[in-house]
């Protein structure tokens, strides 16, 4: 059997809304908080956990270290039941950064940088922004080894990106496809194997 017919079952959550998402903000490693609809889904996400799971204290629970997701993690834990506060951070989790590009809308990117904007279309997945931003495939590189610890079924709860880049590495989704893949708030990514599903 391969590692990835033996890896245990991902319940990937990404992190409820905050009023960044709302405008259309690159938040990358901002950290910015969840408004009222994004602390609805994290309870939302948890509701869908409970009715998908038998057993959920059973499973291990881990965590991007940002506020928007210790908060979705601490809400969907105490809507079933499990004390909000008993998960392990990761910080490897962290949502890619898009250096000096953080805080803006794309549509500001492709105004004030549009040839780097159209290097960007052109290539999402490999692409770097200014500043010490982080393209899809590093952060592949930097999660790659949390897919490789995990030794039980778990829940992970992180960001748009780093879903994007387990689709890429654990579910062999095209990297041209995972690109661009819509990651929803309030539902959950089961990763079973190299198959994955929305719940």
């Amino acid at each position: 059997m391969t590692a990835s017919e033996t890896r245990p079952t991902i319940y990937f959550v990404r992190h409820g809304e905050t009023d960044w998402n709302l405008e259309g903000r690159l938040q990358g490693q901002r950290d910015i908080p969840l408004n009222d609809v994004g602390r609805v889904q994290a309870e939302e996400a948890g509701r869908r956990l409970q009715a998908l799971v038998p057993n959920p204290e059973d499973l291990a629970y881990v965590a991007s270290p940002m506020s928007r997701t210790r908060e979705t993690m601490e809400r969907l834990r105490k809507v079933i039941g499990l004390h909000p506060e008993s998960y392990r951070l990761d910080e490897r989790l962290v949502e890619l950064t898009f250096g000096e590009w953080e805080g803006m809308t794309w549509k500001e990117v492709r105004k004030k940088e549009p040839q780097r904007a159209s290097l960007r279309e052109r290539d999402k997945w490999n692409y770097a922004p200014p500043g010490g931003g982080e393209s899809y495939a590093m952060l592949v590189d930097r999660v790659r080894p949390v897919l490789n610890d995990l030794t039980r079924d778990t829940v992970l709860v992180a960001h748009g990106g780093v879903a994007r880049a387990f689709l890429a590495a654990a579910c062999g989704v095209s990297t041209r496809d995972a690109a661009s893949i819509d990651i929803w708030q309030g539902k959950i990514l089961v990763i079973e194997g190299r198959k994955h599903r929305w719940v």
